[in-house]
């Protein structure tokens, strides 16, 4: 397994401390040894500095870099938290929101961690005069929010122009959360001319983890690729794809590379469960019941409600394909795309050697 994250000849400033919020995260921990393999000094905010099982990877991974970490306790939710990790910074990397896919409470859960935490620690850049650039983790899902969104696109093919128009509180809402806190960045952003906002919008992140005991959903949704809860199969809904280690490197060069602007759609390719099971058959098919065929249409809609998933969302998506134009990543920022099936295959191996997958 590739441990590194490649930055090539990435010019990472390593002259001022980088702020990464959200430190703790899946797609923020290969962020954070990006920058402390190049050498730089880290404020990591996280919820708790003093809760080991959460921080011990950052840690360990400023311990074997030449980098400096620093922890800061922060919290969406509490205005001016993010103040004393901020200072001194000149880039903030902004990864904090949550994704879930099942919450009680929409707005409490999804968009009020998501709008109000862009706005806090964006608002504090405001206030603080050494920023220069502000990079936020948005998604693919702020671009769009289902098959809807993809029937009004020119070309059916989406863009950094494209944004979700069909998410809502009981729609797709952890999509509602992602683009509702992006168009707030942008609002914040271009009410004041000092710092430059860049996001990123990645498709479902997979591959290994730098936590021995990662939470993201992305993980979750492995552990059920593998688990049978697909083994007589999946209904065929398509998914952008991107390896982690690709998404941190995006958010570093949107952070230091000059020409870095705007918005950067960043996904590997197109897929969806079906063929991501069929594709680790070879690997782990012998010891797990991975899926091998699709559900039709009617019986994957007649069976939603004993799986979790709404009857309109599936039919409004299934079916439909996916396509995206990466030009922007690969041309402007140098992002260099590996196979899924390799980022996959790692994924599952992380989860194999932990015992959380059993044969």
């Amino acid at each position: 397994m590739n441990t590194k994250v490649d930055l090539g000849d990435l010019p990472v400033d390593t002259s001022a401390p980088i702020l990464v919020t959200g430190a703790t995260g899946y797609v923020a921990g290969w962020i954070v040894k990006g920058l402390l393999d190049a050498g730089a000094t880290v404020h990591a905010a996280v919820r708790d500095p003093s809760n080991t099982s959460k921080v011990q990877h950052l840690v360990d991974v400023a311990d074997a870099s030449p980098g400096t970490l620093r922890l800061f306790a922060s919290d969406l939710l509490r205005e001016d938290s993010y103040l004393e990790a901020m200072q001194g910074c000149r880039v903030v990397i902004h990864t904090a929101s949550p994704f879930v896919r099942t919450v009680r409470d929409p707005q409490r859960d999804l968009v009020d961690p998501a709008v109000h935490g862009t706005r806090n620690v964006l608002g504090t850049a405001n206030t603080v005069d050494t920023v220069e650039r502000v990079v936020l983790t948005s998604s693919v899902a702020a671009m769009i929010g289902d098959a809807q969104d993809i029937l009004r696109i020119p070309g059916r093919i989406v863009t950094e122009e494209t944004w979700n128009t069909t998410s809502s509180l009981t729609r797709e809402p952890y999509s509602y959360s992602k683009a509702l806190a992006e168009k707030e960045a942008w609002r914040i952003a271009q009410a004041q001319d000092r710092w430059r906002l860049v996001t990123i919008n990645p498709g479902l992140v997979i591959g290994p983890a730098l936590n021995a005991d990662p939470t993201s959903e992305s993980f979750t949704i492995a552990r059920e690729l593998a688990g049978g809860q697909a083994r007589f199969g999946a209904p065929r809904i398509a998914l952008a794809v991107v390896d982690v280690r690709e998404v941190a490197y995006a958010h570093l060069a949107a952070a230091f590379l000059p020409d870095a602007q705007g918005r950067h759609l960043v996904m590997a390719e197109t897929t969806d469960i079906v063929e991501l099971g069929r594709r680790l058959l070879p690997a782990y098919g012998a010891q797990y019941p991975l899926p091998r065929r699709a559900v039709p249409k009617a019986l994957a809609v007649a069976l939603a409600p004993t799986t979790g998933l709404q009857r309109g969302y599936l039919r409004r998506n299934i079916g439909f394909a996916l396509r995206g134009d990466t030009a922007k990543s690969r041309q402007v920022l140098g992002v260099r795309y590996r196979p899924a099936q390799q980022s996959m295959e790692e994924m599952l191996g992380q989860l194999i050697r932990s015992g959380a997958l059993k044969p």
